[in-house]
């Protein structure tokens, strides 16, 4: 096992070559479709150099970090069956969790548009949610502003 290597039955990941980073490890990880890792990573790296062409002052490792860290939500609802109904229920997001789900979603944004190079919608939806624009923003207000509206529902949490 070249790229991992295993400590008391958990899978380590290492970080990447060009960033020294695992947050970038992990994005390349999910962005990888069919165990096509070499193609992930070139998407990944050709977005970050495009970032770097349209802001050249901004360092695209920030622009990529402050767009997780701006797209991470602070709570979601779940659903809880109580006496026969189902409530949407406001929770708390764990930090591990609220990573997983800002990768995915600014992946299922890019997969969502067509048209262009996945490399271009990638550099794309990155800029756009560091600035706290884009679809994968937009998600996150709609999952908050639906907790928000159901925090009569709070007390039945677990």
């Amino acid at each position: 096992m070249a790229t991992k290597t295993r400590t008391a039955g958990h899978t380590m990941m290492k970080p990447d070559i060009r960033f020294n980073s695992l947050l970038v490890t992990k994005f390349i990880n999910c962005l990888m479709h069919d165990g096509k890792k070499a193609t992930a990573t070139r998407v990944f790296y050709d977005a970050m150099e495009l970032i770097q062409k349209r802001i050249p002052d901004v360092d695209p490792l920030q622009v990529f970090t402050d767009a997780i860290n701006n797209v991470k939500p602070t709570l979601e609802v779940r659903s809880r069956r109580v006496g026969g109904a189902n409530y949407q229920v406001p929770m708390q997001v764990k930090a591990l969790r609220q990573q997983s789900l800002a990768i995915r979603w600014i992946l299922a944004a890019i997969r969502g548009k067509s048209g262009r190079p996945t490399f271009q919608r990638l550099a794309d939806e990155l800029i756009a949610a560091a600035r706290r624009e884009g679809e994968a923003m937009a998600k996150r207000e709609q999952t908050v502003k639906m907790a928000e509206a159901n925090k009569a529902f709070s007390h039945f949490a677990w």
